[in-house]
């Protein structure tokens, strides 16, 4: 189960996400779970995996966004480094980061599922 505690702890900036949504924990927790069920994770892994940097841009972009306005830090970090690697089409191996991302990303799904 996800809790502010449990945010906190992953390394959520909580305080900065309660802001955005007016200090509603309940609407907040709502919204990070949301986020576990984000198709652009999906689509970056398969643009990655088919070399489709306009498309893995899009994804990572859209995902930069979501996770930046919900503060969830351990996961933005390696989501805003891949969308500016993919913004100026660097050739390099995106898998690191790639499974950076998606370990983080499971590590709430982890947290959701207790």
């Amino acid at each position: 189960m996800l809790t502010i505690e449990g945010l906190r702890e992953f390394g959520a900036d909580v305080e900065e996400g309660l802001g955005r949504c007016f200090g509603q924990e309940e609407f907040y927790l709502t919204l990070v779970g949301m986020v576990l069920e984000e198709k652009n994770f999906d689509v970056l892994q398969q643009a990655i995996k088919d070399r489709d940097l306009d498309k893995a841009f899009e994804a990572a972009h859209a995902l930069k966004g979501v996770l930046g306005n919900l503060s969830l830090t351990p996961v933005l970090k390696p989501v805003e480094e891949i969308t500016e690697l993919l913004r100026s089409r660097t050739d390099t191996d995106y898998e690191p980061l790639l499974q950076e991302i998606l370990n983080k990303k499971n590590v709430l799904v982890e947290m959701a599922a207790q």
